[in-house]
């Protein structure tokens, strides 16, 4: 299966990705930022690393138009968003729909958006986490694929917050990726996402342990 990921950083995801050796193709890695150093890591493995630049672009459908081209080259199966942090238009996430993936760092549909650490830690949850989820044009509501809850200690700040959480991200995503790419993934009239032949009790990790 080919898949092209989409990135805007370091590609700490990406990295991730390549380390749990997916049965998998990475056909290519595209940036919006040409000095996203997940680029030179794409490239280290030897893989078609594309930057284009959203600030060349006159809109965001325009930006949006270019990029559906650079990826529909490869001819992938799946996109999947890494650090990719551009909101996507409509026509971008309808052209992609069920093979466009994405990871998000809190327990969605808790905390969509940005700051979710920062947000978290000002509701005073106990569990937090990150969700790999289906795009679909409302941001950050996709059906769930994937949970990993991390425990938020008393002594958190959203920076070791963060860093539970993107450890747990990196353990997730490949999984869910591997599901697609396996065919196990189906999509319910509901709009859920079951796993085949399992009860759901896989699609829930618990990544640490309990509160301090």
């Amino acid at each position: 299966m080919k898949l092209v990921v989409l990135i805007s950083g370091r590609g700490s995801n990406l990295k991730a990705i390549l380390d749990a050796q997916l049965p998998v193709e990475i056909a290519a890695v595209i940036s919006n930022r040409p000095d996203a150093a997940g680029l030179d890591l794409a490239r280290s493995h030897g893989i078609p690393a594309l930057a284009l630049d959203h600030r060349q672009h006159a809109s965001r459908v325009d930006f949006d138009s270019a990029l559906i081209e650079a990826i529909d080259r490869y001819q992938p199966e799946l996109v999947v968003l890494a650090g990719y942090l551009r909101i996507l238009t409509d026509g971008f996430v309808t052209h992609y729909a069920g093979r466009l993936m994405n990871i998000h760092p809190s327990l969605l549909p808790s905390f969509p958006g940005l700051d979710t650490h920062a947000r978290a830690l000002a509701a005073g949850v106990k569990i937090h986490g990150c969700t790999v989820h289906f795009v679909t044009p409302t941001l950050d509501h996709g059906p769930i694929i994937l949970q990993a809850a991390v425990a938020v200690r008393s002594d958190d700040t959203p920076d070791t917050l963060a860093a539970r959480v993107l450890a747990a991200e990196h353990h997730i995503y490949p999984k869910a990726i591997a599901w697609f790419a396996e065919g196990r993934l189906v999509e319910q009239s509901d709009g859920r996402v079951n796993l085949r032949d399992n009860d759901g009790s896989e699609q829930i990790l618990f990544i640490s342990g309990s509160p301090s």
